[in-house]
């Protein structure tokens, strides 16, 4: 069965989106770049856009989960934290466990409901 089914965690902080799989990727990115521009950048996003992901990111969480040094003679750029770090094990974790669902009873009744495409409208 092809998946037609795309399960996406969205995890609140009030209306702000404190965690999703885009803020993950991110937190992956800088991660592995040192930077939020160098993330952003292998993301094909502008650093103002990075930047406020990473500042929801650190005002809906108990720590902050991306610590930024100003750009100077010796560098500068970011680096997840710590709690960054448990935050997305946690979250790739979750995420895992729902991607591993198509062998759930309602996973496979949701799937064989579901049509190909939408049926023509019946509105004039």
């Amino acid at each position: 069965m092809a998946q037609r089914l795309k399960l996406k965690i969205q995890l609140y902080c009030g209306a702000e989106i404190a965690m999703g799989p885009g803020k993950a990727d991110l937190l992956a990115a800088i991660a592995r770049e040192g930077s939020i521009s160098a993330a952003a950048r292998t993301m094909d996003m502008s650093y103002r856009r990075a930047w406020l992901l990473v500042d929801t990111m650190n005002r809906c969480w108990a720590e902050p989960l991306v610590e930024t040094a100003p750009g100077s003679a010796k560098g500068g750029g970011a680096k997840v934290t710590p709690f960054g770090d448990t935050i997305l094990h946690h979250y790739r974790a979750l995420q895992s466990r729902l991607q591993g669902t198509s062998d759930c009873a309602d996973y496979t009744a949701l799937a064989e409901a579901l049509l190909d495409a939408p049926q023509v409208s019946q509105k004039v």
